[in-house]
């Protein structure tokens, strides 16, 4: 059946299946909750429950997501010369720096439907025009980019990658393959 969720998913144990849910997105209590209403009939059912499990986070949970994101840069480089690599890397640090000063969390962003050759401009232009965000604003369009990080990250548990690069996280499982850019 087309869209099918794994058999793997629905049948893991509580405690196994809130481990790969939290490689997609870094709050326990979405976790849990995700994996609370399992069996999903397909991924359509799965990407629904997350995003409501999403625009529920708390606070709390909330900043708990941020916080396990990665922090080290895996910045697309597909045709970019390695000069115009060091200089968007020490831009996006800088830019990041600033960010994380200025709202205490990383930034995030999900470049899902950015082409390869373009993620790195989004990027920048992303993190430098949410930096004029009040700290309130900010925090939503956060949540708002972790409500769309982890629907890609759920998307490519299910269905596997489709290429490119794995994005490291601060926990011991890896995320599956995104085309997220932490800094």
């Amino acid at each position: 059946m087309p869209g099918a969720i794994p058999h793997q998913l629905n049948s893991a144990s509580p405690g196994a299946a809130e481990a790969a849910l939290l490689t997609c997105c870094g709050s326990r209590h979405w976790a849990r909750r995700i994996a609370a209403h399992r069996p999903y009939p397909d991924l359509d059912a799965l990407l629904a429950a997350s995003d409501e499990a999403a625009y529920d986070l708390a606070p709390a949970d909330l900043s708990e997501a941020l916080a396990c994101e990665p922090l080290d840069a895996v910045i697309p480089h597909q045709g970019v010369p390695n000069a115009g690599y060091s200089a968007a890397h020490t831009a996006l640090r800088a830019a990041h720096a600033a960010y994380e000063s200025r709202f205490g969390h990383t930034f995030v962003i999900c470049l899902d439907d950015a082409a390869p050759g373009e993620a790195l401009d989004q990027l920048l232009s992303g993190i430098r025009s949410r930096l004029g965000n009040d700290p309130e604003d900010e925090r939503a369009v956060a949540a708002e980019e972790l409500r769309r990080l982890a629907r890609g990250r759920l998307t490519r548990l299910v269905l596997g990658p489709a290429g490119g690069h794995a994005a490291r996280g601060s926990r011991p499982q890896t995320r599956p393959d995104s085309p997220y850019v932490p800094v």
